[in-house]
């Protein structure tokens, strides 16, 4: 299980993550609202403003305060320690 950081020191599997998105627009508010209702959101950001909404396929959703620009490059440079592993 490859774990990713992101952000204050909470990490996150990077195998059921299905996508990054930015918390702007409606749907994605909406979302995290229905999320949020069911019991089945994660603040990750600690009272900063959300600028990442995480969506996990066990249906949690999560949130951070790093950009998704930066959270990607996080998850890049996981598969690029994969590959490197495999090689050897």
């Amino acid at each position: 299980m490859k774990l990713v950081g992101i952000g204050f020191g909470n990490l996150i599997s990077a195998q059921r993550v299905i996508s990054i998105v930015s918390p702007e627009s409606a749907p994605i508010k909406r979302m995290v609202q229905d999320v949020r209702e069911k019991g089945l959101l994660i603040d990750a950001s600690f009272g900063r403003s959300t600028r990442s909404v995480i969506i996990m396929d066990s249906g949690n959703v999560v949130l951070s305060a790093l950009p998704p620009e930066t959270l990607a490059a996080r998850f890049e440079e996981k598969s690029e320690e994969e590959v490197g592993k495999a090689n050897e």
